[in-house]
């Protein structure tokens, strides 16, 4: 009602300058009313979050994706609770499955593994992948005699963690190299932070170490190592895993569900469409800003999202490969796990756009 009442009021002013004057005024009156009424109506319809608090790990150094979203203002009102960091994407994802924490992150394979144990989690989000930029890679010294899959018996390859990616890729390069089970068990894996990979390959104690992204531009710069193989080597550009939510959690809490996933999906694509050195800006000054002691210097390496489809979706094909290969390995029987079962798009807002360009 108020604003005919501003119009009624125009339209008595007096003509000239003053008209003008007052006719701009008023104007700016009934925009601003407008927008008012319908931010106030746009909460009115908003759902409400059934809890506004995400327990996370994160990775010294690095800065995830949720935290890149929750810096942009894409997943308010909800917000990231930090208990602590992590090197283990299965460690990460398990600790979801027991209810330590609320999301996590990690390789496919791992995730289908703890799903085939019947952890009651899912995945919802692609954030991590290889691509002609971001990629992981193997490697050895300048002067060393390993040149294929077979020089690599006897010797030790440093990983992350077991049972990931890291894993996963050098057991199919085994494999492609024509080694036979009983040989691949004896290539020895050896667990070291990937900070300290580098340093392990240059004083001995491994013969092949992983590097990837940042760490691995560092080292290269240094020099004295070359590439063994990668990942893209065997398998292209690929979004190699995905954050996991409990299933009782997406019950219980889907209005904060598709916002965490939303949030995410957005930050991959404003990182994606975002020129990389504004991209590392960011990303030094969210970490200088949490303040945990930690060496931003490596953000400086950051290339791009590494995450294959848009908005992190999750397809079928992405996981088959590893549940065939984990069939293959014995770990799985045939048919135990469907692609489709392990994954949600259902809150990912580029599902529809995604599904419009592939008819």
């Amino acid at each position: 009602m108020k604003p005919q009442l501003i119009v009624r009021r125009l339209s008595a002013m007096p003509s000239g300058r003053s008209d003008v004057r007052a006719k701009a005024r008023g104007i700016l009156l009934c925009a601003i009313m407008t927008v008012g009424l319908f931010g106030l109506l746009d909460q009115a319809l908003a759902i409400p979050l059934e809890q506004i608090e995400l327990r996370y790990q994160g990775w010294t150094g690095q800065v995830l994706f949720p935290e890149l979203a929750e810096d942009l203002g894409y997943l308010a009102p909800l917000r990231l609770k930090w208990v602590g960091n992590t090197i283990s994407g299965p460690q990460d994802i398990q600790t979801v499955a027991t209810g330590d924490i609320d999301i996590g992150g990690a390789f496919y394979g791992a995730i289908i593994k703890l799903i085939a144990a019947r952890a009651p989690i899912k995945a919802v989000v692609g954030y991590y992948g290889s691509d002609d930029n971001t990629w992981q890679g193997y490697f050895v010294k300048e002067d060393s005699p390993i040149k294929t899959a077979r020089d690599l018996i006897g010797k030790k390859v440093a990983v992350n963690t077991l049972g990931a990616h890291l894993e996963f890729v050098l057991r199919e390069y085994l494999a492609r190299g024509g080694l036979t089970a009983k040989e691949a068990k004896e290539v020895t894996l050896v667990v070291v932070p990937p900070v300290t990979g580098e340093q392990a390959l240059r004083q001995g104690q491994v013969e092949v170490t992983t590097l990837a992204g940042v760490l691995r531009d560092k080292a290269l710069e240094r020099g004295g190592i070359r590439k063994l193989f990668s990942d893209t080597d065997l398998f292209g550009n690929f979004t190699g895993g995905a954050y996991v939510l409990r299933e009782r959690f997406i019950r219980e809490n889907p209005a904060a569900a598709q916002k965490f996933v939303e949030g995410v999906a957005k930050a991959i694509e404003w990182a994606r469409a975002t020129p990389p050195q504004e991209v590392r800006a960011r990303f030094e000054r969210i970490i200088a800003e949490r303040k945990r002691n930690e060496d931003a210097s490596a953000i400086k390496y950051w290339k791009s999202t590494g995450v294959a489809n848009q908005g992190g979706l999750i397809t079928d094909g992405e996981l088959q490969v590893w549940i065939d290969w984990l069939v293959k390995d014995g770990v799985l029987k045939l048919g135990q796990v469907k692609a489709s079962v392990l994954y949600t798009n259902e809150f990912n807002p580029y599902r529809t756009a995604a599904s419009a360009a592939s008819k």
